[in-house]
């Protein structure tokens, strides 16, 4: 951003506002948003928890990773947060979900509290940055075996990291997931021209640069056109904490925002769609789909990897009423579908795939309409 400044002489020039400048200019610090997590993580957490950075050696980064119930015995479940996010939303699912279980939550390599390096230039390069980065961290964690649980980008680089380290993967769980389906070929044909227009003016920019653009502003942005966070995290109307931590993420140096741009076309397709390489995941490595009825990602995605993974178990559900962010719009039915998914990898099993949606043989939990119960059994 340029400032305008007078010359000795009178004249003008223009000058790049200083470092400081910029700083006063974007209301938001590191601290900023460790205080906005530390406040929404304490709203709904009850149970005892952890939160520290992890030493990743091999280039100096570091993970902010939350822990809970890390000396039970049971199957751990690892979760893995999408773009623009951090540990912070899934607030509404660790109570539940580590109920009976250790649970690790960390940012992503350039999210959150995490290190923020400058990402390769290529989509294959980035990806793996983001796949070695958690490779990296289970080591630091001496994690052997988990439930690796991943939402919308973070469901893309579990099945990345799945397909690279499929043994350390007992059940993959994929919310929502980003980046499957290939680029329509006449996907710019149903856009309409206004929006073609602006998308290609904004396109060298990162996908959240407004939010730091309109300085002073941009909270106000996030509540503005995020207005059913409020709905999912707040108690009431003047309650901002969900609305604070979202800003104050995606306030500091965009990172994995720039590392996902490279990695997607325009309109947020995948240049390298995970559809072409979910078959080439280990066989015997079962995967479960879980998508909101009402999100803007395809659940026929899902269905159409069953068919690609014919020999697998794969399972697909669809939460009724909930959206992209399914684990926060509907907590109770995807915490179940979890939970089952968890209980049965402790016994070195998987939940059994209903080939109907006759209910006479489920429990009162298990009949609520929450669930679709729409999935076909392809497990030999």
């Amino acid at each position: 951003m340029d400032q305008e400044v007078v010359t000795a002489d009178n004249s003008k020039r223009f000058s790049w506002i200083s470092p400081s400048t910029w700083i006063t200019w974007v209301p938001s610090s590191m601290m900023h948003l460790a205080q906005a997590e530390t406040k929404l993580l304490n709203k709904f957490i009850k149970l005892a928890f952890d939160t520290k950075y992890v030493y990743l050696p091999s280039k100096q980064h570091r993970l902010w990773t939350m822990t809970v119930n890390k000396d039970h015995k049971n199957m751990p479940l690892v979760m893995v947060h999408g773009m623009g996010g951090g540990i912070g939303l899934w607030s509404r699912n660790i109570d539940e979900l580590a109920n009976n279980r250790p649970l690790y939550a960390f940012d992503l390599l350039g999210f959150g509290r995490s290190s923020r390096p400058t990402f390769s230039y290529t989509p294959e390069q980035a990806e793996d940055e983001f796949v070695e980065s958690l490779e990296e961290w289970r080591k630091q964690m001496k994690l052997d075996k988990f439930v690796l649980l991943g939402h919308s980008l973070g469901a893309y680089v579990s099945s990345s990291y799945a397909l690279k380290y499929p043994e350390r993967v007992k059940h993959l769980v994929l919310a929502d997931p980003w980046g499957f389906p290939d680029k329509p070929p006449d996907s710019a044909s149903r856009i309409p021209t206004w929006i073609r227009v602006i998308g290609a003016a904004i396109s060298p920019f990162n996908p959240l640069a407004v939010l730091r653009v309109a300085g002073p502003w941009g909270p106000g942005l996030v509540k503005k056109f995020r207005p059913d966070l409020q709905r999912k995290f707040g108690e009431s109307e003047e309650d901002d904490t969900i609305f604070d931590y979202i800003y104050h993420c995606n306030a500091q140096t965009p990172s994995g925002e720039s590392a996902f741009k490279t990695m997607n076309t325009s309109f947020g397709w995948a240049k390298r769609p995970m559809m072409h390489r979910i078959a080439d995941i280990r066989t015997d490595l079962p995967v479960t789909f879980i998508y909101g009825s009402r999100s803007w990602v395809d659940s026929n995605t899902g269905f159409h990897a069953k068919y690609l993974r014919h020999e697998s178990y794969v399972d697909v559900q669809v939460v009724r009423g909930a959206g992209h962010h399914v684990y926060a719009d509907r907590p109770e039915p995807f915490n179940f579908l979890v939970q089952k998914i968890c209980d049965a990898a402790d016994k070195d099993s998987v939940p059994p795939i209903r080939t109907s949606r006759s209910s006479k043989d489920l429990t009162k939990e298990q009949s609520s309409p929450d669930i679709t119960l729409d999935s076909v059994n392809s497990q030999l």
